[in-house]
């Protein structure tokens, strides 16, 4: 049995990582600003981070917000790894991040440099975007009468609970590099997805595709952040609404 960190352990994904690593008998130490016992904020580092690396032998790095902070965090917690004498981090990056100019990516892109020349043995895991992502998307698009998405953008949602257990896997394991992407079971039209979510949740609202300008625009367009040759996830689009039936009209409309 090994000690691992799991940064983000609150989260969606940092959550059901932490719970299948401790199903495979691990010891897991959460961290998290909202965690009972490993309360930190990676951004500002400090002592309590050092003692909570204090032991650890693997990370996995699931902590992001896209509010700005990832690459601070990053190197406060490099930097107490590296004092703690850990031996693997294991990162969930973004299919794309170096294809697609849109900020959030650069900076996915630039932790992973950090981490790639961080002196640590290092695991690289980049996945597409998780079904939830695109639920929170659309149940915003669908408060207005008409739900208005990118022309021509398609995407590869993926099952989150698949990610957190391929994650599990690579941090029992030494580390590896840049490991194969995960990518959803099928390359869809946003247009198509909103419209099996509008189906999901009842909602009657024509969906009308509108061409935008810029850079990221043409990447997404062009398919910067799909992996179709690594279509190896199980779970569909409408596999997770049906599991979440019960909670996806939480905007009350």
């Amino acid at each position: 049995m090994t000690t691992i960190l799991v940064t983000g352990g609150t989260g969606t994904l940092g959550r059901l990582v932490t719970e299948r690593l401790r199903a495979d008998g691990h010891e897991v130490r959460v961290l998290s600003r909202h965690s009972p016992r490993y309360a930190v904020d990676l951004r500002e580092g400090g002592p309590a981070l050092d003692a909570a690396l204090s032991g650890v032998s693997a990370i996995v790095h699931c902590a992001t917000t896209q509010r700005g902070g990832d690459e601070r965090s990053a190197r406060n917690l490099l930097d107490a790894a590296r004092r703690a004498g850990v031996g693997h981090l294991v990162y969930i990056s973004i299919v794309g991040v170096d294809r697609v100019p849109f900020p959030y990516y650069r900076t996915k892109l630039a932790v992973e440099r950090m981490i790639e020349e961080s002196g640590i043995g290092w695991t690289i895991l980049r996945t597409t975007q998780f079904h939830d992502l695109l639920v929170m998307l659309f149940r915003g698009l669908a408060r207005l009468p008409v739900v208005f998405v990118p022309a021509g953008v398609r995407d590869q949602p993926v099952e989150v609970a698949e990610v957190a257990g391929r994650l599990a896997e690579l941090a029992a394991g030494a580390p590896a590099g840049r490991v194969a992407d995960i990518g959803g079971p099928r390359v869809r039209t946003l247009a198509d997805l909103a419209r099996a979510y509008l189906r999901a949740t009842g909602r009657k609202r024509p969906v009308v595709s509108v061409r935008l300008l810029g850079k990221a625009y043409r990447a997404f367009r062009a398919g910067g952040h799909l992996a179709p040759e690594r279509a190896v996830g199980k779970g569909t689009f409408e596999d997770y609404l049906r599991a979440g039936k019960g909670s996806l009209r939480a905007d009350g409309s």
